[in-house]
């Protein structure tokens, strides 16, 4: 069966990506940074509609003035393509990491990884999450990440070679459970975006203060093979070109599900209201929950 014809927008987007791929790791590190920066700023600029529900959504989760969530949604953006050019350069920084990123608390993984029941690394769309995997990954820890596809499939091929390249492995299409089952069972880690609008699939647990429709399956997983629930994030440096990797001890899960769900609601929206200018305001985090979202 031949692939659907690419629209002219992804056409676009598709041979731009090739070709700041090239120039990304051609250019010198903080060369490269500011050029994502740059476009991500352009895009941004253009981008009236989705900037404006940004900015609503950002007033409304942390209760800020106009000029404020205007601030924090451009500077998300530079954020954004700041981290592009990094994960687009994986080929070039990998023997490099330990420059780019430093990491705390990495005893609190090891730990959770020697009950040798695999551990669920829980995360959201802080910082420049692909550089926390890939961190992992070069240093051999054996981590497979929940990816979403792409709607150009060129794009979710792209992004699996270049974890690959790192030492990540893409499992399935959204949460897949039996991959997610046996990546736990051998001892791995999974790790996984919690910060996604689930619709009807999810449990209704606060996030930001606001209900929040929220994915069940990684604390179902933890009820139930035990494994324990390690919050991860990354921060960018006020330098831009290096970051720090917190890894924070694992979360209590009970037979609750919904006072698990909100435990790891709670670290991550922790997170995100300290460095609100590297979260992905762009995603309409509360769409199946919040009136006019």
């Amino acid at each position: 069966m031949s692939k659907p014809r690419k629209s002219l927008a992804q056409n676009l987007i598709w041979w731009s990506l090739l070709l700041l791929a090239r120039s990304f790791r051609l250019m010198p590190h903080g060369v490269a940074l500011s050029l994502g920066s740059a476009v991500a700023t352009v895009v941004w600029s253009l981008s009236g509609r989705r900037v404006g529900e940004a900015e609503a959504r950002c007033a409304r989760a942390l209760r800020v003035g106009s000029s404020e969530a205007r601030r924090i949604v451009r500077l998300s953006y530079v954020n954004l393509g700041r981290s592009l050019a990094e994960v687009l350069r994986f080929p070039v920084i990998k023997g490099k990491i330990e420059k780019i990123v430093e990491v705390h608390g990495l005893e609190n993984l090891d730990r959770a990884i020697a009950l040798g029941k695999g551990v669920i690394l829980l995360t959201g769309h802080l910082g420049n999450w692909e550089l926390a995997a890939a961190y992992l990954g070069l240093k051999g820890y054996p981590i497979r990440v929940v990816g979403a596809e792409q709607r150009d499939d060129r794009l979710t091929d792209m992004l699996v070679e270049l974890r690959k390249g790192v030492g990540v492995t893409t499992i399935g299409k959204g949460f897949d459970l039996r991959g997610a089952i046996g990546c736990l069972r051998h001892g791995e880690i999974l790790g996984v975006l919690l910060d996604q609008d689930a619709k009807e699939k999810g449990v209704v647990a606060p996030f930001l203060g606001l209900p929040a429709s929220t994915p069940y399956g990684p604390v179902k997983l933890a009820q139930k093979l035990g494994s324990p629930i390690v919050p991860l994030f990354i921060v960018r440096r006020d330098s831009a070109r290096r970051h720090d990797l917190h890894i924070l001890p694992p979360l209590e899960v009970t037979a609750d599900m919904k006072a698990s769900v909100t435990r790891c609601n709670d670290v991550i929206s922790e997170w995100i209201a300290r460095f609100p200018e590297g979260w992905l305001w762009l995603y309409p985090r509360w769409a199946s929950t919040v009136k006019g979202e």
